[in-house]
């Protein structure tokens, strides 16, 4: 049928982007395990058609997808790692996006390029802050220019604390524990020390922050933007402690590879409250580094962080219905470039070559 489809209909991202497409006026299909918060969702929302479909389980989601052959399918619901390659699966002829910035469900996405394009359909991975955000400053600092030798991408998203971190961020935190630490080497990934290679940063607006390596979307994302073998990723929420560094992480990332284990920390990272918002923009960095010496710096200014990636996904979703796209499965700078962000209300400051 000729809908969206939104799992995870009823939190807060799901429910902006639902509202944000049925002003639209673009048939809904809003899709979670709560009834009351699913009829209070629709009730808020004008200008389209609106249906709601109660699941229980992912086999039930996934059985329900089959069954309803949807134009497009928002994933809200984390891990990715877990939830979308099955749902893609699930989803017909579907166009596809989710909101991942997990490193390996990012990299498997993206990997189903080519059955993708065989399919005429698109799938779009990291349609949020977390990704776009770092990803559209290194590809406009390599606009025009040959491919780069190293990349580090910073990441500090603002939110308002208005609940609990939710499946995706949960999701991601148990993504990045489980390996520890990556980063690209020579176009290879290889272990690295979780919260690693701290770097204090004071973004143009004066605020000042310190990040640290997380092996994210985003590294996956800066990589492919730039072309660089060597590619750092590392946000402000990663703990830089050197006792964490040294002693906690690799702890954690070991329990972490056990997979009921896995399960149950991301419950209750889920269920975690998230950080009290410390100033009024979200900020986004990168660094690129070329062969002959030059470097160029730029940042991207965003306000709060989930909002900033309710409206971008419902700007994907809405171009994915429309079919403003090319098959195959992309990033969303990849696919749109990089002023997507001016959709979401992100701003450049881009730096000089040095």
């Amino acid at each position: 049928m000729n809908e969206v489809w939104i799992m995870g209909a009823s939190g807060r991202i799901g429910s902006a982007v639902a509202k944000e497409l049925a002003s639209r006026e673009i048939p809904l299909v809003l899709m979670g395990r709560d009834r009351n918060r699913l009829e209070r969702v629709a009730a808020n929302l004008a200008g389209g058609r609106v249906r709601s479909v109660i699941v229980g389980s992912m086999s039930d989601v996934l059985a329900r997808l089959k069954a309803g052959h949807p134009a497009v399918v928002v994933n809200t619901i984390g891990p990715f790692a877990r939830t979308a390659l099955p749902v893609i699966q699930a989803s017909g002829k579907a166009h596809y996006l989710d909101l991942s910035n997990e490193l390996t469900g990012t990299i498997d996405t993206l990997a189903q390029h080519d059955s993708a394009v065989s399919q005429g359909r698109t799938y779009v991975t990291g349609a949020g802050w977390g990704v776009l955000g770092t990803e559209s400053v290194v590809l406009k600092l390599c606009e025009g220019e040959p491919p780069a030798l190293t990349v580090r991408v910073d990441n500090m998203a603002q939110t308002d604390d208005v609940g609990p971190l939710g499946e995706a961020i949960g999701g991601t935190i148990v993504d990045a524990l489980r390996f520890g630490g990556m980063r690209y080497r020579n176009g290879r990934l290889v272990g690295a020390q979780a919260g690693g290679e701290p770097l204090a940063l004071i973004a143009p607006d004066g605020y000042r922050f310190t990040t640290g390596s997380m092996p994210v979307g985003e590294m996956e994302a800066a990589r492919r933007a730039s072309g660089a073998p060597n590619v750092v990723s590392a946000a402000g929420a990663a703990p830089t402690a050197p006792i964490l560094r040294f002693f906690v992480f690799p702890i954690l990332a070991a329990v972490m590879k056990i997979d009921f284990m896995r399960r149950a920390a991301a419950k209750q990272f889920a269920k975690m409250p998230s950080p009290k918002r410390a100033n009024e923009a979200s900020w986004a960095h990168a660094r690129v580094q070329w062969s002959d010496g030059r470097s160029k710096e730029g940042w991207l200014k965003a306000g709060e962080g989930m909002d900033f990636t309710a409206r971008l996904a419902a700007e994907v979703a809405a171009r994915l219905y429309e079919g403003k796209v090319r098959p195959g499965s992309y990033t969303p700078g990849a696919l749109f470039g990089p002023e997507l962000v001016n959709h979401a209300g992100g701003v450049f400051d881009l730096g000089a070559v040095r």
